[in-house]
């Protein structure tokens, strides 16, 4: 549909589907949470303007957004919540179809903040990130190459600092970061377990991730007992994804002088009073240092990062685990997936054709 602007000139109108959040969640996220909506949208900034529209390709799904679908916090957590009756925003990759920026044309692709929708009007681009190396597929940009990468690296060596020989455990092992951190543990020469929630996954870290071993945390009625047979001289280095009872056993289970690196705590995102920790005071009699972090800080070192990543993709060393849907409507479907252990690997969500992409 095109629409008059000025004599000589029309400006397209296309249809834009959206996911909307319809009011804060409480517990399990589901379908009737979201709405699906369709407005229009002009495809057309003003030059000089500094605002961009991209027509997505691809949306990451990750663990996060449910928290930003939470009421405002008394003691606010470092995401700010959504809306209600507003477009879902998260990270995504791009294609550039009007630009009223100097640092992007038509055509460019690009990672950074766009929403749950078909096209998005940013008005702010300093969250968009040109894409340069185009032999390697752009979803990896939301995954191994974007975000989740940097906070694997930057949680196992900045956090956590591995020595050659090391015992390294990971829960949510076969997730986004999980996959990763394993990975870069064994080139740097560490003994590595992880959990997992089924045997399918189990076996995908050990055949495909190349981890040393790996169990079903489901099957373990006594996760202590489990850490032991899997670690009979203790843990030297815990990447944390889980939190609650896992982290009470890790805890019992830790080497003197062991790291602990707080990623997240997916077990806790959906409870109204999250669980205690009964075993804390094992920081201090065992001289453990478990750090929180936010992979924000950590952005100047994306370039380092991104050579290193890219080098380990090409060279064969790193196996990236990316789990794709297709269609905006399966982005709520996807988002309740991660909570019930659907994902494997990276969840990404594909919009639509990209005709330079799909050529």
């Amino acid at each position: 549909m095109e629409c008059p602007r000025g004599e000589g000139e029309e400006v397209l109108v296309v249809r834009n589907k959206q996911v909307i959040l319809k009011d804060y969640v409480c517990g399990f996220p589901k379908e009737t949470d979201f709405e699906i909506k369709t407005s229009d949208v002009r495809l057309k900034v003003e030059e000089g303007s500094g605002g961009v529209i991209v027509k997505n390709i691809y949306l990451s799904v990750d663990p996060y957004m449910r928290l930003r679908m939470r009421k405002p916090q008394p003691n606010p957590s470092y995401f700010a919540s959504y809306s209600p009756g507003s477009v879902v925003s998260g990270n995504g990759v791009a294609r550039v179809v009007e630009s009223g920026h100097p640092n992007y044309k038509k055509g460019d692709l690009v990672r950074g903040i766009t929403g749950w929708e078909e096209y998005s009007v940013i008005t702010t681009p300093d969250t968009l990130f040109k894409i340069q190396t185009t032999d390697i597929p752009p979803s990896f940009y939301l995954g191994i190459l974007g975000a989740t990468g940097l906070t694997a690296y930057v949680g196992l060596h900045e956090i956590c600092s591995p020595k050659k020989g090391e015992y390294v455990f990971i829960s949510a092992a076969s997730g986004a970061v999980g996959h990763l951190v394993g990975q870069l543990a064994k080139l740097k020469g560490c003994y590595v377990v992880g959990s997992a929630g089924s045997d399918e996954k189990v076996d995908l870290l050990k055949s495909k991730c190349g981890f040393d071993e790996a169990f079903n945390y489901n099957k373990e009625q006594d996760l202590d007992a489990a850490l032991k047979r899997y670690f009979p001289e203790g843990i030297d280095i815990y990447f944390e994804n889980i939190g609650g009872k896992m982290l009470d056993a890790v805890l019992l289970n830790m080497r003197l002088h062991g790291r602990i690196a707080v990623c997240g705590l997916i077990s806790q995102y959906n409870m109204d009073k999250p669980e205690g920790v009964k075993s804390l005071m094992l920081l201090v009699s065992k001289r453990l240092r478990m750090e929180g972090f936010m992979v924000a800080d950590y952005y100047h070192m994306y370039p380092k990062f991104l050579d290193e990543a890219i080098s380990y993709i090409r060279e064969g060393k790193i196996v990236y685990v990316e789990d794709t849907v297709e269609g905006l409507e399966s982005c709520p479907g996807a988002l309740m997936g991660l909570f019930k252990g659907r994902n494997v690997g990276k969840q990404v969500v594909r919009v639509g054709q990209d005709e330079v992409i799909d050529k």
